[in-house]
């Protein structure tokens, strides 16, 4: 393939989702060929750091998701502050709408989930699987679309994901850490004090901040809870500069630099390392199992239904509108995308169950809303609008 032609592609908007997709679809035709076996053993692959007393021993799958993801969520920490304090959700305008179309897209997926797994409390704790929504996935389905889909729905969607990750941090952080060490939580916070220092002094070399950010993963992964939300904790200590340009703020250098990183390295090696469904032996029945029809029904029907319910109720009582150039028919079709669950919702998956079994029901149940969300989020926003 022409030097040429590959660079053309790293361009597109839509890159990002592509590589997410074969990466999917790579890990599901390698979990059903004579490389399953392989494929397997190299996720659970121990890889050890030893310093003196001090240990961390993990598979290359937790290293991934505990570690490759920790940049991921730093990155979605940047967007956020950025958004925030600059972006598209820094007015209370600009705010209403994404943030109650995130609200409906989160209650309506866990009421339906929970409704199928009620009384069940092993299944139950997956409960939040179905509250998530893949930013790249979605923004790819959407960019592919090109100019018929207005600039402000586009936007709307990318604030409605970015509260949904918001929303979805907050959720790891509260329900999904167990066996807290008070020793490691005090390191932590001494890191995090730390940070607050550097940026109080307006530090805007970007190396002080990475080690000890390196510490406070360290720190948070020990403690207890989840690694990944050392990456968002970091980002809210990285300076923004709100007198100096984009090519000078610290925030942006380090998201730029690790944007690529994310999108066409991490997010991918995690769509590969979570997306293996093994068909062999899998019965129709597995489809009717609670928590892949909780999954299911959450992301797909969940998330259109409470985007669309919340934002309606929201503009009957004036607390947000639709920009004057989105239709009903363009937002439902934005609805439907937010139902791409995929790296999101694996991702919430892996911390919910560690049985194998329910992990089958994860994998299949966000494939299949996903892919329908998609397809239907596209042909709707497809024939809703007119190229221009």
């Amino acid at each position: 393939m022409p030097i040429e032609t590959i660079r053309k592609f790293f361009q597109l908007k839509s890159a990002a989702g592509i590589l997410l997709l074969l990466s999917a679809i790579t890990a599901i035709v390698v979990e059903n060929s004579p490389l399953s076996d392989f494929y397997s053993k190299l996720l659970h692959s121990s890889i050890s750091i030893n310093i003196s007393t001090f240990s961390i021993d993990k598979d290359l799958h937790h290293w991934i998701n505990d570690g490759l993801m920790a940049i991921f969520f730093l990155l979605v920490g940047l967007e956020i502050k950025r958004e925030l304090l600059q972006g598209h959700l820094s007015s209370r305008e600009q705010f209403s709408l994404p943030a109650v179309a995130a609200i409906g897209g989160i209650t309506i997926p866990a009421i339906i989930y929970i409704s199928f797994n009620i009384g069940n409390e092993a299944t139950l704790n997956g409960w939040a699987i179905p509250t998530a929504t893949d930013i790249a996935f979605a923004l790819g389905v959407v960019t592919l679309l090109g100019n018929r889909v207005p600039i402000s729905l586009k936007v709307t969607l990318v604030a409605i994901a970015i509260i949904d990750d918001l929303m979805a941090i907050i959720i790891i952080a509260s329900f999904y850490s167990s066996d807290l060490s008070i020793n490691y939580l005090i390191y932590a916070l001494v890191a995090t004090i730390i940070l607050f220092f550097l940026n109080n002094r307006k530090v805007k070399n970007l190396l002080p901040f990475i080690i000890i950010g390196i510490f406070l993963w360290v720190f948070v992964l020990k403690s207890g809870i989840h690694a990944s939300l050392a990456g968002v904790l970091l980002a809210q200590f990285i300076p923004l500069g709100s007198n100096e340009s984009k090519d000078q703020s610290p925030l942006h250098k380090l998201e730029h630099s690790i944007e690529p990183w994310v999108n066409f390295i991490i997010l991918p090696i995690f769509a590969f390392a979570n997306a293996g469904v093994s068909f062999s032996g899998m019965k129709i029945n597995l489809l009717w199992d609670p928590v892949t029809i909780g999954i299911i029904l959450g992301l797909f029907f969940g998330k259109q239904i409470g985007v669309m319910l919340f934002t309606y109720l929201g503009s009957l009582l004036k607390i947000c509108k639709l920009p004057s150039d989105i239709t009903w028919m363009q937002y439902y079709g934005l609805s439907l995308v937010t139902g791409i669950g995929f790296t999101m919702s694996l991702f919430i998956g892996s911390l919910a169950f560690t049985d194998p079994e329910y992990q089958t029901s994860v994998r299949l149940g966000v494939l299949i809303a996903s892919f329908f969300a998609g397809v239907l989020g596209y042909l709707t926003l497809r024939f809703s609008t007119k190229s221009s």
